[in-house]
């Protein structure tokens, strides 16, 4: 793997710099910014492809349930956030395994940072599996309480969420593999298992959802089905790229997988927050998703639609959260603060240049892209609408999540947590009821709650990132 700013400064005699109440703009000796630049796109540039192909496939795979009719879009629609809720508790956990691995691999401390490794995937294991069992018998229960309104949507729907939570523990594992490779910079190799399981997808939702070539034709249940043999795909291949011994995290069987209480200590110090955050998440999106299939199948297919096509332009933010998680963490464990933060503000700068293109795109060709969706006229009127306030956002939300990743990267959760208490489980859907019941909005009301949440959490984190408070947090 190639060197970093941060290995100069290890190797070129800098001493680390004390943390402070307002540090230095200046780089340090023979640091320069294009040095700064290079390792964050060393680190986004795979992480960008993998959850911008990523996304696609998913978008590919509503495209095709979308053919099936309005109550198929709205079947997987609301599958999508019991799903997440599911999943809260071990995404949670990566989180702390994440911030870990990327400060020992800072301060060179391996064997450290791979015993993370070993026991993030235990932890994983575990809570997964409760998940699986729980969800799988639960499932039909789910779909009714997310509001499903008729029985197609309800059927259709339950057999999704089941087919899902069967392959729940290798989709588990292989995120826990990505998030601690994440950790130590390398994101390529997330990359390249992923784009051949999301290939894998699309192949086998073509087969699955219509029935081509002699495959049964199983719609909604043959893109779930599709989406778990992707899965499995990417769990195989991520668990021989770590099990191969030739990358800087590894295990091997002859590892010890005893629970290491210090370790899993501190992943659930750091975890916990955020596994706060995420159930705060889960709630608020659950009230906001119900509130919004109030108003008919039509309504929340559009409004699905554009959730999905929303979700792309999260892939900008995300990809070069990875970057500033990373650097952040590695920054820290050098005891450097100031490199992470000179980090972070360049990373933001470089998603706030694509959010624009991003903008560009959907304020003015909104109408064509919820086209690819659905041929309902309805949809495609609502789509257009809303993807101009999607439009408007997108700035302010690559830096919500840029800056977000920098404070996670730096163990400091608590402070996230809070603020989507604030703004996912209050403002968006309070907002949203107040909107839809009060005025005549309608789906339109929804989305500016979205929004007026979205710009209210990027104005916390930006506050929260700047009183520096992340700088003296220790793990």
């Amino acid at each position: 793997m190639r060197s970093l700013a941060l290995d100069f400064i290890e190797t070129g005699g800098n001493e680390p710099q004390e943390t402070s109440p307002k540090l230095s703009k200046t780089l340090p000796e023979g640091v320069s910014s294009r040095m700064l630049y290079g390792d964050i796109v060393h680190i986004a540039w795979p992480s960008l492809v993998e959850l911008i192909l990523t996304q696609l496939a998913s978008m590919v795979d509503l495209i095709m349930v979308g053919q099936l009719g309005p109550w198929a879009l709205s079947a997987v629609g609301l599958s999508t956030q019991p799903r997440f809720l599911m999943m809260t508790m071990f995404m949670a956990m990566n989180v702390g395994a994440t911030a870990m691995v990327a400060r020992y691999k800072g301060s060179g401390e391996a064997e450290k940072a791979n015993t993370v490794l070993r026991q993030a995937m235990l932890l994983t294991f575990v809570l997964s599996a409760i998940s699986s069992v729980v969800g799988f018998f639960a499932s039909e229960t789910l779909i009714q309480f997310m509001g499903a309104a008729d029985a197609e949507t309800l059927a259709g729907g339950t057999v999704y969420l089941q087919i899902q939570f069967i392959g729940f523990i290798t989709m588990a594992l292989t995120s826990t593999v990505t998030a601690t490779l994440r950790g130590v910079g390398d994101s390529r190799t997330a990359m390249i298992y992923n784009l051949i399981a999301n290939v894998v997808n699309v192949i086998f939702n073509y087969l699955l959802i219509y029935g081509h070539f002699g495959f049964p034709r199983m719609e909604v249940a043959g893109a779930s089905l599709a989406t778990v043999i992707g899965q499995i795909v990417a769990f195989v291949l991520a668990m021989w790229a770590i099990l191969s011994g030739k990358r800087y995290l590894h295990m091997r069987f002859t590892d010890s997988y005893k629970p290491d209480k210090e370790t899993l200590r501190s992943i659930f110090v750091i975890g916990m927050p955020a596994m706060l955050e995420q159930l705060v998440m889960r709630a608020g999106m659950i009230i906001y998703s119900k509130t919004v299939a109030g108003l008919g199948t039509v309504a929340f297919a559009a409004h699905q639609v554009c959730m999905n096509i929303q979700a792309l332009s999260f892939m900008n933010g995300n990809a070069f959260a990875v970057s500033a998680t990373s650097l952040m963490g590695q920054s820290l464990g050098k005891k450097r603060p100031d490199m992470g933060q000179a980090y972070s503000n360049r990373t933001q700068m470089l998603g706030m240049m694509v959010s624009f293109a991003l903008a560009f795109v959907f304020f003015f060709f909104g109408g064509p892209i919820t086209a690819m969706y659905s041929d309902d006229p309805q949809v495609i009127a609502w789509g257009a609408q809303i993807l101009k306030l999607v439009a408007l956002v997108q700035p302010f939300q690559s830096s919500q999540l840029i800056l977000a990743g920098a404070l996670r990267g730096a163990g400091d959760t608590k402070a996230t947590a809070v603020i989507t208490f604030i703004t996912v489980l209050l403002v968006r859907p309070g907002l949203a009821i107040l909107l839809i019941n009060c005025t005549s909005m309608g789906l339109m009301g929804a989305w500016v709650a979205l929004v007026a949440d979205q710009f209210l959490r990027s104005l916390l984190i930006f506050q929260r990132f700047h009183s520096g408070k992340w700088r003296n947090y220790k793990i």
